[in-house]
């Protein structure tokens, strides 16, 4: 069985973001095996990046395993982390998928809902690319810091 080739660089830019190295951290937190151990974090973040040949070989229709919903339920963690960063307040990620990969996640700030993501084809959860990544995540955590400027009280109740 040969291993495939790393599509993320040893020297990409984007290993130094903020949701990247969180990402990557929470990815160690979930290892319990320690197969991450002696690991660049190039190669441990390598199969969150799903390019157009990768994304060939997974099936259209399919449930996802346990290590894709551990990668997921790992980024919205991450979400909720850098928010909490960025806030001071508590933020919960709950994240709630049927067998099929169909379902919700979502982050709370106090009784706030500061993000709402309807989820489909969890079997296919990935990014283009680390610069890809980073750019929705930012997205996602400005709409966010957002929603908790605009609704301080739900957020801080």
């Amino acid at each position: 069985m040969s291993t495939a080739a790393l599509v993320v660089a040893e020297d990409d830019v984007h290993l130094s973001s903020d949701i990247v190295k969180d990402y990557i951290k929470q990815l160690r937190a979930i290892d319990t095996y320690d197969t991450y151990a002696g690991w660049s974090e190039a190669k441990i973040i390598d199969p969150v990046v799903l390019t157009k040949e990768r994304k060939q070989g997974i099936p259209v229709i399919g449930d996802p395993d346990e290590i894709t919903i551990a990668r997921l339920k790992a980024y919205y963690n991450s979400l909720a982390t850098l928010i909490e960063k960025k806030t001071g307040l508590m933020a919960a990620p709950i994240v709630h998928l049927s067998h099929e990969g169909f379902g919700r996640a979502l982050i709370m700030v106090g009784k706030l809902i500061v993000v709402d993501k309807i989820l489909r084809d969890t079997h296919r959860f990935g990014f283009a690319s680390l610069e890809d990544l980073c750019e929705k995540t930012d997205k996602v955590i400005e709409k966010a810091l957002g929603l908790i400027e605009k609704y301080n009280a739900a957020a801080t109740d």
